[in-house]
This record gives C-alpha cells, structure tokens and sequence, in this order.
C-alpha cells in the first residue's frame, strides 16, 4: 500500500525550527534556483563555464553579497539566514555558493573588517550590488593548508609596495575587478587590496576542471605588481585570512547540505518512478534502508548547522566548532551523493540528474577552506590538547 510521502526535512520537523522572518530568506533563495539556475546548469556544467557576472547582479538585487555584512548596502542578515541561503544555492550547484561566498564571506568581509573606511566606501556598495565581482588569493601552487610557507612576497619599495609570486585556485578570478592578495613581507603576512586593472597581474584561467566547472577558476601570476600604501589592509599576521576562511567555512556547513539534499530528493523521486520486477525500486527494503539511512544523516547535518549558527548569531561560535560543522558536512554530502548515485544507477552518471555533478563539486568542497585532514587536526587538538600538525 503507497501512503502520502514526506520529506526528509519533515521527520526532523526543521521548519519549526526556523523563524517567521528566516523562512522567507530560504524561499527567496530557492525561488532564485529554481526559475535561473536549474534550467541552465547542466549546460554551463557541461561547458564549463557560467554568466557570473549576470548571477551576481542577480543575486545582488536580491540582497544575498555579503548578506550577513552591515551597512555599505549590506543587508545585515542573521547568520542562520546566510547559511538557509547558501544551503539553497548550493542545491542548485556547488559553484554558485561558492561565488557567495567567496564574494561576501572572503573578499567582501575582509574589506569589512580590515580595510579603511575609504576602501569600503569604494568598494563594498558596488560589490553588495553585484556591480564588482572580488575574489581571494591565499593558495598558491606548492602552498596550501600551512600559508605561513607563502612564496608571495611583497617589498617595500620607496612609498609603495610590489607584489610578486603566483596564487592558485582563485575562484571568480577570471572575472574579478578586485582580489584580496595575502603575502609575505618582512613584517610577516600582510593583506593587500589588489584592483585587477592593475599592472602586471597575468589571469589565466584554470581548464580541464572536472569540479566545480560552473564556477570561474583561475591561476594569478604577480609580475611586479605596484601598489600604494593605502592599498594594505590593516591586520598583520594569519590571523587575517585564517579569519576570512572561518566565514566561508561557516556557508559550507549549511551550503554542502544543500547540495545533499537535491541528491536525496532526486534519488527519492526516481526510486517512486523506476519499475523493476512489476514495482517501484522504492518499495525494494535494501532501497528503503538505503533512502532512511540518508534522510537521517542529512537531518541530523541539519540540525547541528542550525546549532551552530544560533551559536554565530550569539556570539558564541568557536572555531573549533566550526571545524566541526565542516567536516560533518562534507562527509555528509558526499556519502548522500555517492548513495544517491547507486539508487538512479547508470542514469546518475549523466547530466539529466543533478547527482553525479554535485558529487564531482563536493570533492572540492571537502577540500577548499580546510582540508578534510586540518579539520581532523583541529577537532582532535580541542579534545586531546595536543597540536599534531607536524
């Protein structure tokens, strides 16, 4: 006997958790996915590329670039209301979040927090916009997980400073108009406000990607590149990007669980529909188990994101936990999808699901802002008291 369905969001009852004014937040979100992304990102998946520029002015008229950022156009929102809308965009595709975030959680908040007032008056009200598109360069190619090895040098040169070195992996970088540029000086790491206008700064874009393809990738190399005084940030040290990427990490904690989510409603929604032996492959126990098993590691991710980010909205957020967040997320995400991907079968290898794409983007996604391994390292320091990085 079939009865009604619900979804796996329901046996956790996730919206009573949600108040009046955050549930509208999500909506607007997924309204958004559903009526731009959806319809095109197989194919921008496919080509590997897609209209950045067009979605960030999208998502700017909706109020969602540095959403959780106050004044400079910055609509201030709660920090649960950022994560609903990270969930909601990465359940469309893993690149359009990560343009979110690394425009309003990296570029956009370290203007915020570190930058002079002329800085944000310049730039953040184009980039609440959508209207200027930043990016963040902190890897390079031999360098990743430990930035305190950074070849990037910049030396002082009369009044101004001159960068030179190669960063990697640079999302939005083939489009930016500014990249926020850390490197190493004689006072140690430094932040530098970089307009991509500048002199001496060759993009070139990073090809053959097989994640993250709907999202612009590129590799910066610093020639030279000439900057006033005025263009450094003020804060000195790690501290600085270490910062920035707990941001970005605290969007990944709701945004993986999006893309975990579309898989399981679509593997949900195909196990109703597929016949095999005269019955649905949903009314199959081993499939059954397969479908309970996800819904309750995706309600379970749920209901520790939401936690953490009561916790961000009072101030109490830890960095610990957000390593935490993190890490459950990924493992989380990238299990449903595998999983999922078992239930479709051979059609989940194609584009005409949405599975096998969000299971390519989240291996990059269990390893930008933090490596599976360094938020192991970082729990496991919280616990035992013992740093085991080296």
């Amino acid at each position: 006997m079939t009865e009604s369905r619900i979804s796996p969001y329901e046996l956790f009852s996730i919206d009573d958790l949600l108040t009046e004014k955050e549930r509208p937040v999500r909506d607007r979100a997924r309204i958004f996915v559903d009526d731009v992304v959806r319809p095109d990102v197989a194919s921008w998946y496919e080509r590997g590329t897609a209209p950045v520029r067009d979605l960030a002015k999208h998502l700017g008229s909706l109020g969602m670039l540095g959403m959780h950022l106050s004044g400079y156009g910055c609509p201030e929102a709660s920090a649960i209301e950022y994560g609903l809308v990270c969930q909601e965009l990465e359940a469309g595709d893993s690149g359009v979040r990560s343009l979110v975030s690394v425009q309003g959680s990296l570029a956009m908040h370290a203007i915020h927090t570190f930058g002079t007032e002329e800085q944000r008056e310049s730039w953040l009200p184009g980039m609440a916009a959508g209207e200027l598109i930043g990016s963040f360069a902190l890897t390079e190619p031999d360098v990743g997980s430990n930035p305190t090895e950074m070849k990037t040098f910049a030396r002082l040169d009369g009044s101004d400073w001159v960068l030179s070195g190669d960063k990697a992996w640079v999302t939005n970088g083939t489009v930016a108009d500014v990249t926020i540029v850390w490197v190493n000086t004689d006072q140690g790491i430094r932040g530098f406000l970089v307009p991509m206008s500048t002199a001496g700064i060759e993009v070139v874009e990073v090809a053959n990607k097989m994640s993250l393809r709907a999202s612009a990738t590129a590799h910066l190399r610093l020639n030279d590149v000439r900057l006033p005084q005025e263009a450094m940030l003020s804060v000195e040290g790690v501290r600085g990007p270490l910062s920035c990427l707990n941001e970005a990490r605290y969007g990944i904690i709701f945004g993986a669980l999006g893309a975990a989510r579309d898989c399981l409603e679509s593997a949900l929604t195909y196990a109703t529909e597929r016949v095999q032996f005269d019955r649905p492959i949903s009314s199959f126990q081993l499939t059954q188990q397969k479908l309970v098993n996800m819904s309750v590691k995706l309600g379970n991710g749920m209901l520790l994101a939401i936690q953490l980010g009561r916790l961000k909205d009072s101030g109490q957020l830890r960095p610990q936990q957000v390593s935490v967040g993190k890490l459950n997320s990924t493992r989380t995400a990238i299990d449903i999808a595998r999983e999922s991907r078992t239930i479709l079968g051979a059609n989940g290898v194609t584009t005409a699901f949405p599975v096998m794409r969000h299971a390519n983007n989240l291996e990059s996604v269990l390893t930008y802002e933090g490596t599976e391994e360094m938020h192991t390292l970082v729990v496991g320091q919280a616990l035992t008291g013992i740093a085991a990085f080296r």
